[in-house]
């Protein structure tokens, strides 16, 4: 067994579950999201990029370009809970959650991408 796959493949998951985690419950209730959760799926989302960036081949490119759409989608999320709450008075409103985790939705979805990518790399490769 590769280390080097497996700890690749956990940080994958992990990004897919932590952005998961912060994405289910009623789309405009602060309650079903918490800010906590958005930071730690973007920072296991960015380590997972990094660790994309070795890779030369074709699927490793696209693997990276999931990652980094993945990215840029929860730091804005996370941009606008920033100033959604800097000019609400500290509270976010409904409409603001709901962009937020509107956001993190278009996250989750490059987060399928890269594992449903991992799976086809995965099944494809011959011992």
């Amino acid at each position: 067994m590769n280390l080097e796959k497996v700890i690749f493949a956990f940080f994958i998951m992990l990004a897919l579950t932590l952005n998961f985690g912060f994405f289910i419950g009623e789309i405009d209730n602060p309650d079903h999201h918490h800010a906590y959760e958005l930071f730690a799926a973007i920072v296991v989302s960015l380590i997972a990029t990094i660790m994309k960036f070795g890779d030369r081949t074709q699927l490793g490119a696209v693997l990276l370009a999931s990652s980094l759409v993945a990215d840029l989608q929860l730091i804005a999320a996370a941009v606008m809970w920033g100033l959604g709450g800097d000019f609400s008075g500290g509270q976010l409103s409904p409409s603001a959650i709901a962009s937020i985790v509107s956001l993190s939705g278009g996250a989750l979805v490059a987060n399928i991408v890269s594992v449903i990518l991992l799976v086809v790399e995965t099944v494809m490769s011959r011992r």
